[in-house]
């Protein structure tokens, strides 16, 4: 019937109490107590290995009360478990606990590395937000000297993307078209049409780069993580930006002209920087402002009157090198200007008790350190537009005339192109069209001013030679007879 709990009570040291077989008939195991020196009571599970010798499993320490072991009753029950076991064939139940042990153990060991790899992918993904994805696109503008594209996207981002948190913050993989058109549409029927499509336009490039960046090495790997794969901006549609048409007339170019103050005067060395750079970027074919302020002294060659820009416009992965061959006013004024710069770092590396690094100075600067700000000119030209009246302009208007201007001249659509330093593109001039165009562009450039100085006076100048054709030999006083 089995062992009393008085009987273990009455357990003496060392000594083996047999609770009878853990299952039904014969071979089924063997429930055994024995106290230990300590006192306590050890219930076992014994039974026959295979090879003939009996195994005593400890399965726990009696406890009358179960509080702190096994009653009676569970030991009962536990080693009915192990016989059942054992009357099914495995034979050596230690082993079997340990395998089943280990595979437990392994079990879990899985279970907490899925574990810590989904709060690791969840943690990535909180990391790679359409907001990080808007900041790592900026600094791949920045990277590839595209500083106004940068600036520009960084501020539509700012100001459109950020303040909704709940797209800004949301893993950028995760968003779809509608939550991106969400956020364009608000803008648009605010009215901003063009920020709407320039929006857009950031938008669906920065969500190009990450989806191309797993396969283009020359893509920074910080894209990889953000692990795109559709690009969301593709479904919605392009939003037509307005071209702006607008032209200055004769009479507004020389009021314009006589808003820049002093320029040209001898005291070339006074404060206005800003008209300075108004100036030369009219005279010198109407030249992108941003791309201008970036020129150093190192830029300038006054053997030559060659300024070197670097343009950065357009998908080129790396800025095209600008030559632009200066008529003899824009010269000056660089000229000026460089020798100002030098003389300015000359004077503060004594005061430093440094070498001078003059080479890296600023031609269009306030103070020599830091070159003027894109902002601070275009404040200034349309400081001098609402003195003007009539229909505002910015510095797109301003190059937009010279070019107008200068097809009135029969200036031809490359030499233009030449000059201002769009559209060179395509097979032709990336592979083949090798020549710099360096005469061509300095003779357009002498007549530009020619022609800016009879603005300014109020005379005529007649249009002459078509300027383009090919077949005609360009060289620079033939263009200037013109002007005689």
């Amino acid at each position: 019937m089995g062992l009393k709990v008085k009987e273990l009570q009455a357990a003496k040291s060392g000594e083996w109490l047999s609770d009878g077989p853990a299952g039904s008939g014969r071979g089924a195991g063997v429930l055994l107590f024995r106290r230990t020196s300590s006192g306590a009571v050890i219930a076992y599970f014994r039974y026959t290995l295979p090879d003939g010798r009996r195994d005593s499993l400890p399965i726990g320490q009696y406890d009358e009360s179960g509080r702190h072991g096994l009653t009676l009753a569970a030991a009962r029950s536990k080693a009915g478990e192990l016989s059942m076991v054992y009357q099914s064939g495995i034979r050596d139940i230690r082993e079997h606990l340990q395998s089943e042990e280990e595979a437990r153990q392994v079990a879990a060991q899985s279970e907490r590395e899925d574990r810590q790899q989904a709060q690791q992918q969840a943690e990535e993904r909180a990391r790679h937000t359409l907001r990080a994805l808007c900041d790592a696109y900026v600094a791949l503008l920045e990277r590839g000297g595209k500083r106004s594209s940068a600036s520009a996207a960084r501020s539509v981002f700012k100001c459109h993307v950020f303040p909704h948190a709940d797209v800004a913050d949301r893993p950028a993989r995760d968003l779809n078209a509608r939550q991106i058109a969400t956020v364009i549409r608000q803008v648009r029927e605010r009215g901003n049409e063009r920020t709407a499509g320039l929006l857009r336009s950031y938008l669906g490039a920065a969500y190009s780069a990450a989806k191309k960046s797993p396969f283009d090495a020359k893509l920074p790997s910080e894209l990889v993580g953000f692990e795109i794969e559709h690009n969301p901006v593709t479904d919605i549609p392009a939003i037509p930006v307005r071209t702006r048409a607008r032209t200055l007339s004769a009479h507004e170019l020389r009021a314009y002209l006589g808003h820049l103050r002093r320029v040209g005067r001898s005291d070339l060395l006074g404060s206005e920087n800003v008209d300075y750079a108004l100036i030369v970027a009219l005279l010198a074919g109407g030249q992108r402002i941003a791309q201008l302020l970036r020129a150093r002294v190192k830029d300038f060659d006054p053997e030559t009157s060659t300024l070197s820009l670097l343009d950065g416009k357009g998908r080129r992965p790396t800025a095209r090198e600008h030559l632009l061959p200066l008529g003899p006013r824009a010269s000056s004024i660089v000229a000026h200007l460089a020798a100002r710069a030098v003389k300015r770092e000359f004077a503060r590396a004594r005061t430093e008790e440094r070498q001078p690094d003059t080479a890296n100075c600023p031609i269009f600067s306030s103070g020599g350190r830091v070159a003027l700000a894109e902002t601070t000119v275009s404040k200034r030209i349309t400081e001098i537009s609402d003195c003007l009246g009539g229909e505002p302009f910015d510095v797109r208007d301003v190059r937009r005339t010279v070019e107008t201007m200068m097809a009135a001249m029969r200036v031809s659509a490359d030499y233009r192109a030449q000059v201002l330093s769009h559209g060179i593109s395509g097979v032709q001039a990336k592979h083949y069209d090798r020549h710099d165009y360096f005469d061509e562009k300095q003779a357009v450039l002498a007549v530009w001013e020619a022609r800016l100085s009879a603005i300014e006076s109020g005379s005529k100048i007649e249009a002459g030679t078509q300027f383009g054709r090919r077949e005609r030999s360009f060289r620079v006083d033939q263009f200037l007879e013109i002007l005689s």
